[in-house]
Order: structure tokens, then sequence, then C-alpha cells
């Protein structure tokens, strides 16, 4: 029987209530009752995968506050943009399992930075462990959505994400097609060397709102594609056969007029959006509501629209909100 909601998929965990990509952070959308749970991945000097949104990790963890780790504060060029901060290819494993994470917005999520400096940082093994052991806990299929972060600057530092990746996926039993496995990137490069690896799961291309991909420009400098093209039929077009399906910014489903689900639901390609929040501070300003940037605008009536397009998935920070507004 085809499904009548759109997958409720747990955004970095729950991190409307925990700080992202932690273990709370997963339990608890995982009890809520998500699809699936979303973890990022990116790798440590010694070739350890590790669950964070970003290479640079000041903002998650307290690395910034450890003296110890003073001297390796330095500036990189991350997809060809300059960031400073510290990075998780200067640290081994040993070194980052010593952090606490905490919360990327403390302005926005109070409740959530309440849970600062109380949790170290998740493998990508410990995830899958996590996620299996909840799918027998919680008497329900439960899926991984992985998305693999800034492959092209790591395999240029001699640290290439998806033999690790396969690695990881194959030692925890989750490479073979017996759990529910989606594999999504901003750059298409790495989602076929995956598939090269033999890993059995859907492929999920993401889609920014503007600029684009990475490993694209790195290739073909200006002649690099827009994400834009992407998503108009020619680019739908060329996708089918090498990607399942796509992943795009929520605002490309909110602009009027737009037909990006149907055009690539006529191609056989799924349709994820991101990400459905609730606070003012990510709504759509017609959406936005008196308050903060905190407080809870009117997020049901732009979730209304996101759903009336007919999207496959939908990635959320408050699984609950999102499991009782999309399954409804």
């Amino acid at each position: 029987m085809p499904r009548k909601s759109p997958l409720v998929i747990g955004h970095r965990g729950a991190p409307g209530y925990r700080p992202e990509h932690s273990r709370s952070s997963y339990e608890l959308a995982l009890a809520m009752g998500v699809d699936a749970v979303e973890p990022d991945v990116v790798a440590s000097k010694d070739g350890v995968l590790v669950i964070r949104h970003e290479n640079e990790i000041s903002g998650t963890t307290d690395v910034a506050d450890r003296p110890e780790f003073a001297g390796r504060r330095t500036t990189k060029r991350i997809d060809g943009q300059p960031l400073t901060g510290w990075f998780t290819e200067d640290f081994t494993w040993q070194e980052l399992s010593t952090l606490r994470v905490r919360e990327r917005l403390p302005e926005v999520r109070a409740t959530s930075a309440s849970f600062d400096d109380a949790q170290p940082i998740l493998r990508l093994t410990d995830l899958l462990d996590l996620v299996r052991a909840g799918s027998v806990e919680h008497g329900r299929e439960i899926g991984i959505v992985l998305e693999v972060k800034h492959a092209t600057y790591f395999a240029g530092i001699g640290l290439d994400l998806a033999p690790l990746i396969a690695r990881d996926l194959r030692a925890a039993g989750w490479a073979d097609g017996e759990l529910p496995l989606v594999i999504e990137a901003f750059e298409s490069t790495v989602l076929g060397q995956l598939r090269a690896e033999g890993i059995a799961a859907s492929y999920i291309y993401l889609i920014e709102a503007s600029g684009q991909p990475y490993d694209q420009v790195a290739a073909l400098g200006a002649h690099a594609k827009s994400y834009k093209s992407v998503v108009r039929p020619k680019g739908l077009d060329a996708l089918v056969g090498s990607v399942d399906g796509i992943s795009v910014n929520k605002r490309m489903l909110l602009a009027p007029g737009n037909t990006i689900v149907d055009d690539a639901h006529a191609r056989g390609l799924k349709v994820f959006t991101w990400t459905a929040r609730p606070e003012n501070a990510f709504l759509a300003a017609e959406f936005r509501g008196d308050g903060p940037r905190s407080a809870f605008g009117d997020y049901e009536g732009e979730w209304s629209v996101i759903a009336g397009t007919g999207v496959d998935g939908v990635f959320v920070d408050h699984p609950d909100l999102g499991v009782a507004f999309f399954r409804n």
C-alpha cells in the first residue's frame, strides 16, 4: 500500500530539543517516531568518520575552551571559502573523543543549550549501532539518511570519504540492503563512488537554492552548472539512472508556481526537502509570527505548502511536531 505521507526524517536527530548529532538527540528522535535520522559525516586525521555538521567544530563542541588545543586553530579554504576555526582532520579520534558537544544556535534554542558539555562526539559506527538497536527497542524499521560532507575537499587532503564510509557500513551490517539506507551529498561525484563500492542504498542528490556543487567547480571551473539548472527538466533528465532522487532547499518548493516535485516524479525520481523548522528564525517571511526569533510562527501554514507539493520526505528538527503534522 503506498505511503500516504512523506517520510519524516530526524535532521541531525532532534536538534530542536538536544544538541545536534548528540546521542540524546538521536535517541529522542527515535522515541518520537521518525522514519529515519540524518547524520552528517566528516573525517578525523586518522580516518575515523565522526558525526558533525561541518569539519569546523568550534560552534558545536567545547574545543575553543580547551587550552591544550589552542594551537590547532587555523584558517583553511573549505569548498573554496576561507574559514577559521578547529577542524576534525587536524585531530585524531582519541583527541576528538575528549570533546563535548554544544548547541549550535543557543540564542534560538536555549532548552537544547541546557544540555551543553554533557555528551561526547559520536562516530558513524556508534550511530549505526544505535539506530539498529533503536529499531528493535521501538518495534519498527528505522532508517538512516547519511549525508557526506565536503568529499572533494577531504579527497584533496588524502582522506577519501567513499572507502571510509563503505568500510564502516560493511562493518556495521548496513551495506547490503538489509536495513533502510539513503546516502546523500551536495556533490554527485562521491555518490557515484559509493555506488561503485557496491553499497546498497538509495542515492539522493542534495540541491541548494543557489550556487554550484563544489566537485563540479573543482573539475570544470567556470563551466560548472548551477544547482538551479539541476531541477529544470533537462537537468532532471540527466540524473535519471545515476541517482534515485533529489533533496532540495525548502525555499525552492515554497516558490510560487514551481513544478519540481511533479517534474521529478515524472522521471521516476524521489524528492526530499529540508528543513522544516517551526521557529520564526527559519520560517519564510509570510509565515513568521510575533515575538522573538525563537518563538514558533505559523509553521503549519508553511508545512502545508510543502506537503501539498507531494514531496516524498521531509527533514525536521522537532520530530514530534513533524510526525504529528505530516502523518495526518
